[in-house]
């Protein structure tokens, strides 16, 4: 058999469905050959960068491995920055591209360079396969570094001339791997009496929750010990209901600030993420003084990499979180569980006056022309079928979506982790095509689109019928509100234009341009023509687009 025969075949072995791509001409031994390979599904990309971000959503929504082929040294080049948010992410993928033939290595051939190289910084492991024989392997432990604890993408080179070596070495899988250990009893007693003596914990949460449906566990942990909820500044998926009435909702993205909001908490419990992705820095600790930390984890890597502990363990997170509020429960006195049942009252309490502001605030916009962005959420939130899933690259309008979106858990919302825009139409496609049965809805701003519009493209091609709602503000508002940050720190002067953040002229015209990729859309300004375009595009079975006139920067 090839090298090219054993690639793929390691990919059918391993359960990939889809294979994601921008054809190019030392890819050839994978696409010239994928008609032999009917469980391989090649999703077309007009932009490697796109196929990346549809893969990494598709590994977040489907729990499979996202699997991409990308062209040689400026295709992988291309697909960089989607490559940092997948490794942010925590995606299980194996990343691919074709080289050039080795016996011209020494000659510098036209789109050869160190593809390993290259991608080495963003990627778990990094390598090139040199000979046929090697192909079995490579791709095996491919597989397994993309998903050890915590998962991420895998980049592995295809020199043309190796893919078409014969090799007797057909390709091989790992049995099932049972990867996350139970937590140790003796360190979880260790955890549950630091809580026992806590008068105000505080639990912080990742995304490795959510993927590892532990929600109800952290539920029904902050519950028993009466804490607050907290999840990371940025994160990918929504882990527990929207309303569970300990939840409270993002943290700030300075040490400063986090602190603050975690007011007079003598305990911080963190569990399943890196913690925390700071956008400005601040002197100090992110934990009030005083404060004992604990971890738990899944992964070695993590536990005590960014913070000092008090106590820490690594486990399963639900047999874990399970355990410690057993144990809490049987070991607390009547006084403990009394404060803790108060705390939750307080909670509680705090939600309901929180969802009474929101109603005032969002009255005392409703008449504001164009649409505030706390409307626009409002009226998407009531007009979209809750069995919908969103998508979500709405940057500045993302609070606004948490207040007005009711979320039942993992499933439901997908975001991007790292930082880098573009990811919210990409993504679209791999959440469609890992939940086919449900409507899914992309919400992104402007400025965040214009980085993968040809998503656009590949979702009328493949015909896969997401509803695309772009958010015009005509402005990179999220910079906007950065620079004034930055000119409050620096004491730099503040009364001035902001310098290239305005998208006014020449205007961005987005139904213009889905029809120039297959797609039907409408430009709306006011909430009954947002409502009607809604059910309309809902209703057509086919890929839509809606342009939302919204209020920009006061």
């Amino acid at each position: 058999m090839l090298g090219r025969d054993v690639v793929l075949d390691s990919l059918v072995a391993h359960g990939a469905k889809y294979l994601f791509g921008n054809p190019g001409t030392t890819e050839s031994p994978l696409t010239d050959n994928l008609g032999a390979y009917p469980a391989l599904s090649y999703i077309l990309s007009l932009h490697e960068g796109v196929s990346i971000g549809a893969a990494n959503y598709y590994a977040q929504a489907s729990g499979r491995t996202g699997v991409v082929n990308l062209h040689v040294a400026p295709g992988l080049g291309n697909a960089i920055g989607m490559l940092y948010g997948a490794l942010k992410a925590n995606s299980p993928m194996i990343v691919t591209a074709g080289q050039q033939d080795t016996r011209m290595r020494l000659r510098a051939p036209l789109l050869g360079h160190d593809l390993v190289a290259m991608a080495a910084p963003v990627v778990k492991w990094s390598v090139q396969i040199e000979r046929a024989d090697e192909c079995a392997d490579i791709m095996r432990r491919a597989f397994k570094i993309a998903h050890d604890p915590p998962a991420g993408p895998v980049f592995v080179a295809l020199p043309i001339d190796v893919m078409e070596q014969e090799t007797a070495n057909g390709a091989v899988t790992d049995g099932t791997l049972h990867r996350v250990a139970n937590p140790d009893g003796n360190a979880v007693q260790d955890l549950a009496q630091h809580i026992l003596g806590a008068h105000a914990p505080a639990i912080v949460i990742g995304d490795d929750v959510a993927r590892g449906r532990a929600g109800a566990a952290v539920a029904a942990l902050a519950e028993t010990i009466g804490a607050p909820i907290w999840v990371e500044v940025i994160h990918q998926h929504r882990a527990l209901p929207s309303d569970h009435p300990n939840l409270r909702g993002s943290l700030p993205a300075d040490a400063a600030r986090i602190k603050a909001a975690f007011g007079e908490a003598d305990l911080v419990l963190l569990i399943g993420g890196p913690f925390f992705e700071e956008v400005w820095y601040a002197d100090g600790a992110p934990f009030p003084p005083h404060a004992k930390v604990l971890q738990i984890e899944e992964s070695h890597q993590r536990l005590a990499r960014n913070h000092a502990l008090s106590a820490g363990l690594v486990g399963g997170l639900t047999p874990a979180l399970t355990m410690l509020a057993d144990w809490i429960r049987k070991q607390r006195s009547t006084a403990v569980r009394q404060a803790a049942e108060e705390r939750c009252r307080r909670l509680a309490a705090l939600k309901e006056e929180e969802k009474l502001a929101q109603r005032e605030r969002l009255e005392k916009a409703r008449s504001r022309r164009p649409m505030p962005i706390a409307l626009v959420m409002a009226i998407l939130a009531e007009a979209i079928p809750r069995d919908a899933v969103i998508v979500e690259e709405a940057i500045t309008a993302s609070p606004y979506l948490t207040q007005a979106f009711k979320f039942d858990g993992p499933g439901d919302y997908f975001c991007g982790r790292g930082g880098g825009i573009g990811q919210g139409l990409a993504g679209a496609l791999g959440v469609q095509l890992a939940i086919p049965g449900r409507p899914v809805v992309c919400i992104s701003g402007d400025g965040s689109a214009m980085y993968s519009i040809t998503a656009l493209w590949s979702a009328a091609y493949h015909r896969l019928p997401i509803v695309f709602i772009i958010l015009s503000n005509r402005e990179y508002r999220i910079l906007k509100h950065n620079a004034d940050i930055y000119r409050q720190r620096f004491d730099s002067e503040s009364n001035r234009a902001y310098a290239h953040l305005d998208l006014r002229e020449p205007k961005l015209g987005f139904v213009e341009i889905a029809a120039g990729m297959g797609i039907a859309g409408q430009s709306v300004s006011e909430p009954e023509e947002l409502i009607a375009a809604i059910g309309d595009a809902l209703a057509s079975g086919a890929p839509r687009l809606i342009d939302v006139e919204i209020e920009g920067k006061l």
